[in-house]
C-alpha cells in the first residue's frame, strides 16, 4: 500500500477508527505489524504496579523476569536467571543471572539492578518506593531482602518458605525483576506512562483510548524478533471488536463474545484457538454490612442464581460453573468432587427467610462494561439480577467502564455496593485466595474474614511438599463454598481469533499475550 507501519499509525487507524478505511477497501493492516484488539484503556506499563490481565498482555511483551513460563505449560524455564539454587531451609534462593542482557534505554542489566527492583517495592525506605502503589506486592511479602553476591549472581531472602515463589517469579508481577532502574529514575511517579524493560518491546507511542504501540526492541537478548511492531487498540465494547475482527481491520482478538465463537470456527480466513486456564468469574459480595453480612444470604444467592443456564445459554457452553476459589484448571490442588450450588430457588428463600428477610432485599449491584476476563458481564448481570428479583430480592445495577469499576471496589466495596462482578486468571492456586480472601488483604472488596481461611491460606503458602498442599487448597475450598463469600459462577476456556496469515500466535495457561515468537505477512 506504499505506507510504512509509523505513517499507518497516525494517517490509516484514524480513517479506520471514522469509518473511512482507505479507498473504501476492506480494512487492512500493515505488514509485520500485529493489530490486536484489546479489551480495555491500558492503565500502566509497570509491572509492580499492574492488577488486570489487560495490562499484564501489554506489559509481557516489554519486560523479562529472571524465569519465564514454558510454552503452554505453568512450569517454569530460565529467563533473565540461568540457573537457580534453593537452600536446604528453603529460605535462600540464589540466581545466576544471563550475561550481556541491556535494559531497551541500553543500560546493562546485572544483580544490582534486581536488588534494586526488588527493594523499591518492600522497601518504603527505597528513594522510589513512593512510585507505587504495589498492588501485588503481597506476592513478594515473604521477601526479606536481596543481596548481590557477583555482578551476574544476586540471593533472594526470605522469610519464611514460600512454596509458590518460583511460579511467581515467573508470573507477571516476577517482571518488576527486569525493569530498568535508569527509566525509573528518569520518570519517577509517571514510569507507568513510559516503561523500559529488557523484553521483545519496547513502548512507542501510547495515545489513550486509541492505540498503545511497541516496536521491536532490538537489543532483545533472545531475539531476532520478527514483528516490527504491535498495536493494541482498545476496543471495550466486545460487539464492536468482533466487527473490527470481520472487517479485517485487527489481526488478534482475544476474550471472545460467546454468541460469536462458531462465527469465527466457520470462517476460512480465520483460526480460532481455544485452551483451559485458571480463571474464575464470580459475584464478590459485601459481607461488612447486611443484608450479606449473614452467611445465609450469601448462601441464598448461590441457590438463587441459575449458572448451569447461564453457562449455556449466555456463555454458549465456553465455561463451566464454578464450585469454590480453586479454578478446576488446578487440577492437583482443586476438589472437582465438590458440587456447585444447585439452582434451587425454593431453597434460597427458605434461607433468606431464616436469615430474618422473608420479603426479600433492595441491593446495589455494580457491573462493568468490558474488562480482563469479564464473560459478557452486562447480559451476565442482566441474568442475575433477574434471577434475583425472582426470590424477592431487587438488584439495582450500577454499570462502569473498567477502570472506573476498578476504582470503586478496589480495595473495597463497603459503603458502595452490595454485590459487584469480578473475575480473576491466577498463576498457582494460592494466589487469588490471599489477594481476595485473606483478612485485610488488596483485593478483598467485600471485606470477608474468616480466622480458618487465613490459617489455611497462609499452611498452603509454607507448605512446600506438593501433596500436603494439595490437601490444604482442597480444604481451603471446601471452607470457603460454604461460608459464600462470593456467588461462584463460571470458569471460563479462554480463547481467541486469529487471521490465517498469522503465524507463531497460541494462547498461554497464563492467560498472557505472549508475541515475540508471532510473524505475519
Amino acid at each position: 500500500m506504499g505506507i510504512t507501519w509509523r505513517s499507518w499509525l497516525h494517517g490509516g487507524l484514524a480513517a479506520l477508527v471514522f469509518g473511512g478505511g482507505w479507498g473504501g477497501a476492506v480494512a487492512q493492516t500493515p505488514p509485520n505489524v500485529l493489530v490486536v484488539g484489546h479489551v480495555a484503556e491500558l492503565q500502566t506499563l509497570d509491572p509492580a504496579v499492574a492488577v488486570t490481565i489487560s495490562d499484564f498482555r501489554v506489559i509481557g511483551n516489554i519486560y523479562d523476569g529472571l524465569l519465564r513460563y514454558r510454552k503452554g505449560s505453568l512450569d517454569v524455564e530460565p529467563a533473565l536467571a540461568t540457573a537457580w539454587e534453593v537452600s536446604a531451609d528453603g529460605l535462600t534462593y540464589t540466581f545466576t543471572l544471563r550475561s550481556g542482557v541491556v535494559f531497551d534505554d541500553g543500560t546493562p542489566f546485572s544483580a544490582e539492578t534486581v536488588k534494586w527492583n526488588i527493594e523499591r517495592v518492600i522497601d518504603p525506605a527505597h528513594p522510589f518506593h513512593n512510585t507505587g502503589p504495589f498492588p501485588f506486592a503481597f506476592i513478594l511479602g515473604p521477601i526479606a531482602g536481596a543481596d548481590v553476591l557477583a555482578p551476574d549472581r544476586v540471593a533472594i531472602r526470605l522469610k519464611e518458605p514460600y512454596a509458590p515463589f518460583l511460579t511467581m517469579m515467573a508470573g507477571a508481577i516476577g517482571r518488576l525483576a527486569g525493569i530498568s532502574p535508569a527509566a525509573v529514575q528518569q520518570h519517577g511517579a509517571d514510569f507507568g506512562r513510559h516503561g523500559g524493560g529488557a523484553g521483545p518491546f519496547k513502548l512507542a507511542l501510547w495515545e489513550p483510548n486509541q492505540q498503545f504501540v511497541l516496536e521491536r526492541n532490538e537489543t532483545y537478548w533472545d531475539g531476532p524478533v520478527a514483528l516490527d511492531g504491535i498495536v493494541f487498540r482498545p476496543i471495550p465494547d466486545e460487539n464492536a471488536r468482533v466487527s473490527e475482527m470481520l472487517a479485517g481491520s485487527i489481526d488478534v482478538m482475544v476474550e471472545l463474545p460467546p454468541d460469536n465463537v462458531s462465527t469465527f470456527a466457520a470462517d476460512p480466513n480465520l483460526t480460532l484457538l481455544e485452551q483451559a486456564g485458571p480463571h474464575i468469574w464470580y459475584l464478590v459480595l459485601n459481607t461488612k454490612e447486611p443484608p450479606f453480612d449473614d452467611v445465609r444470604m450469601r448462601q441464598a444467592l448461590n441457590y438463587a442464581i441459575d449458572k448451569e443456564t447461564m453457562v449455556r445459554d449466555i456463555l454458549k457452553g465456553t465455561a463451566g460453573v464454578a464450585n469454590g476459589p480453586i479454578p478446576p484448571a488446578f487440577d492437583w490442588a482443586s476438589d472437582t468432587s465438590l458440587a456447585p450450588y444447585p439452582y434451587d430457588p425454593d431453597k434460597a428463600r427458605a434461607l433468606m427467610a431464616e436469615a430474618g428477610y422473608p420479603n426479600g432485599a433492595e441491593v446495589t449491584f455494580y457491573v462493568t462494561e468490558s474488562g480482563s476476563g469479564m464473560l459478557s458481564p452486562i447480559i451476565m448481570g442482566t441474568a442475575i439480577q433477574a434471577d434475583l428479583a425472582k426470590v424477592g430480592i431487587t438488584a439495582t445495577i450500577r454499570q462502569f467502564e473498567w477502570n472506573t469499576f476498578l476504582g470503586e471496589i478496589i480495595p473495597t466495596m463497603v459503603g458502595k455496593a452490595n454485590i459487584a462482578e469480578l473475575s480473576f486468571m491466577t498463576q498457582d492456586p494460592d494466589m487469588h485466595p490471599f489477594l481476595t480472601l485473606k483478612t485485610g488483604a488488596p483485593v478483598n472488596s467485600g471485606q470477608y474474614s474468616n480466622p480458618a481461611v487465613d490459617a489455611l491460606i497462609d499452611k498452603g503458602r509454607a507448605t512446600i511438599d506438593p501433596d500436603a498442599r494439595a490437601a490444604i487448597y482442597k480444604e481451603l475450598q471446601r471452607v470457603v463454598h460454604a461460608d459464600a463469600p462470593w456467588v461462584f459462577v463460571a470458569n471460563w476456556n479462554q480463547n481467541a481469533v486469529a487471521k490465517v496469515g498469522v503465524q507463531g500466535f497460541e494462547l498461554h495457561p497464563s492467560f498472557m499475550m505472549l508475541l515475540k515468537d508471532v510473524s505475519k505477512p
